[in-house]
């Protein structure tokens, strides 16, 4: 894995301007106002130590209300198995996301394609709760071969635009009454 697109996911995770512009250049508007949310809500995006090793992915995308370990995948074909180091890459996220009850992620992009080239797909894992388990019916699942062993397929992952807008979206009122505010109503039935 290329460390140029760990740092190019990083600073779209990073809602950092400069690098949603950059990987949503050839992209539809539509798919590039999707993509700019995360500049509102941002993740803390960190290398992981060991990167690649014993189920922490390659970045860690952290706020708030989601964490995220992430396994950065590259390649010119839109297709990639696992096997060997990979395979065992992907069991131990899967067991990491089951004991720790996060949902892990592979960030594919595929290179020299135009428009989103970025596609996001999660390990299956048991034991999920609250948002995680909600977002985790969303996100497709890395397929399975005939022998069923998993693999990337770039083109059933989820396009990285549609990902930003899933997991960017503002909770309105609901984030506000979460941070203390009263709605109208609350101080009305005091009264």
């Amino acid at each position: 894995m290329g460390s140029n697109y760990e740092r190019e996911l990083r600073a779209v995770l990073a809602g950092e301007v400069k690098g949603v512009r950059a990987v949503t250049r050839s992209c539809s508007e539509v798919q590039r106002a999707r993509a700019m949310q995360v500049v509102q809500r941002p993740f803390l995006v960190v290398r992981a130590p060991g990167s690649g090793s014993e189920g922490t992915g390659d970045l860690l995308a952290l706020r708030g209300d989601m964490c995220f370990p992430i396994e950065v995948k590259t390649s010119k074909s839109d297709k990639i198995y696992l096997s060997g180091r990979t395979m065992d890459q992907y069991r131990a996220l899967k067991v990491t996301g089951e004991k720790c009850g996060l949902l892990p992620l592979y960030a594919f992009r595929l290179k020299g394609v135009r428009g989103d080239s970025w596609r996001i797909m999660k390990v299956e894992v048991h034991g999920l709760t609250g948002k995680l388990r909600h977002l985790s019916r969303s996100i497709p699942s890395l397929p399975l071969t005939g022998r069923g062993t998993p693999y990337l397929n770039w083109n059933s992952g989820m396009p990285v635009h549609r990902f930003l807008s899933l997991i960017c979206k503002s909770d309105g009122a609901r984030s506000i009454l979460a941070n203390g505010e009263k709605s109208e109503s609350d101080h009305v039935s005091k009264l």
